[in-house]
């Protein structure tokens, strides 16, 4: 669910009769921010928190925001006011999270390539615990912790050799894959942690990809960490905590429906019954995604002779990356509300970047579009401005964020003066 909706005309003087987020209309916001923009919804974003955080009835588990998702200060806030931890996988995400609210005792520090800076800051602030994904970073963080006098809190993720995801690039639990250590590398690694002045071992996490619509792979990891954990007692070791990760799928309209929290809850319980942990998630995508569209408006239609209809709108490949890097699928929307019964047309949706790869949908059938309207890619709150970019000298699309009746700029478009002062002349030129 998600709060973008038509409204008749009647709503708001006449500014109806088109799409809304929640008491803000879409054309209001391209008209005064430009476009393309980024427009997300705050009672979206509420509403899914609500719904992961209930689905657990009777544990209390750390949510943790992956904020690769989407890193927007102002999501992240809105987020962790409702008791939200952030997963994080990078110095300046640890910096992000900070920034919005989030206690140093909630942010969990995962990734496979930490640097020593970016392990000592982490140990500087306080994270909750340091995943750690290999041998050779288990011992540079505890040379680290060691030098500086203090006790890293660690967990070790653990790759568990299940499949699963969306796409092949956003698969990270097999064996072939660059995340986390194997089993037979696990128990190991655990043990020789207990046994550093260094480290504090507590626990062990896994995550085995995103965009998972089918819950039997996940619990077939989940089950092979319960068996770890069980494995790990038997030798004695100390293991309080359970971080499985974050990957449920979201509906993207042509894929099929995920399951909801509700059923990936009773199959977690299921699955840890009796295990006596703490449990750890890390839900980024399924928080963001509804919750946030790319507006855009149509530049011109391009139709040839031999009858291809080319939908040129101002947002392109820098602004949404995802179709062009994973094959993705976003629905499309008028802006303007389609008449009852309105003909079709088959557009092929592009932008303007100077690459073939620039086009968001083939053959893909709207109401008749002119120049000058507005169009809505729906679910693009993930992944969607994180991983936008200045391609082609397009200056970086901005982001709003609206509650209610109102809405805020959370990141402005930057200027071609502002986007061009950060660059320097070389001296022999």
């Amino acid at each position: 669910m998600n709060h973008f909706d038509y409204r008749p005309a009647s709503i708001d003087g006449g500014e109806g009769g088109a799409m809304f987020c929640e008491g803000v209309p879409l054309a209001r916001i391209a008209a005064e921010v430009g476009t393309p923009v980024y427009v997300y919804s705050t009672a979206t974003l509420e509403r899914h928190f609500a719904v992961f955080q209930d689905a657990f009835k009777t544990a209390k588990p750390l949510i943790a925001y992956a904020v690769k998702a989407n890193p927007n200060v102002a999501v992240i806030a809105t987020l962790a006011r409702l008791g939200a931890g952030a997963d994080t996988v990078s110095e300046g995400e640890i910096r992000r999270a900070l920034k919005a609210g989030v206690p140093p005792e909630r942010i969990v520090f995962s990734g496979v390539g930490k640097t020593e800076a970016e392990l000592a800051f982490a140990l500087d602030v306080g994270v909750c615990e340091i995943n750690v994904e290999s041998e050779p970073e288990l011992q540079k963080l505890a040379a680290v912790a060691a030098a500086k006098g203090v006790r890293a809190t660690i967990a070790i993720r653990v790759n568990p050799d299940v499949g699963a995801g969306g796409h092949a690039k956003i698969s990270t639990g097999k064996a072939d894959n660059k995340f986390g250590v194997s089993f037979s590398e696990a128990e190991r690694l655990y043990a020789n942690a207990a046994n550093n002045a260094a480290l504090n071992p507590v626990g062990v996490a896994c995550h085995i990809g995103s965009q998972i619509t089918d819950l039997a792979p996940m619990e077939e990891a989940f089950l092979k960490m319960r068996g770890l954990v069980q494995r790990l007692r038997a030798e004695g070791l100390s293991v309080e905590r359970l971080d499985l990760g974050g990957g449920l799928g979201v509906p993207y309209f042509d894929a099929p429906t995920p399951p909801s929290p509700a059923a990936f809850a009773e199959m977690v319980e299921r699955v840890t019954a009796g295990l006596d942990v703490q449990l750890a998630f890390e839900p980024g995508r399924l928080l963001v995604a509804n919750a946030g569209i790319l507006l855009s408006r149509v530049i011109h239609i391009h139709e040839r002779p031999e009858g291809t209809r080319f939908l040129v709108v101002d947002a392109a490949m820098n602004d949404l990356i995802r179709p062009a890097m994973y094959e993705a699928f976003h629905d499309i929307r008028s802006v303007a509300a389609p008449a009852e019964g309105a003909a079709q047309i088959a557009y092929d949706v592009v932008g303007p970047v100077c690459e073939t790869g620039d086009t968001f949908a083939r053959s893909r059938h709207l109401p008749a579009l002119n120049a000058g309207d507005l169009v809505a890619f729906m679910t693009a709150g993930a992944y969607g401005a994180a991983m936008a970019s200045e391609y082609n000298s397009r200056p970086l699309v901005p982001e709003v964020l609206v509650s209610g009746d109102r809405y805020a700029v959370v990141r402005p478009r930057a200027s071609y003066d502002e986007m061009l002062a950060r660059e320097r002349m070389a001296d022999w030129l």
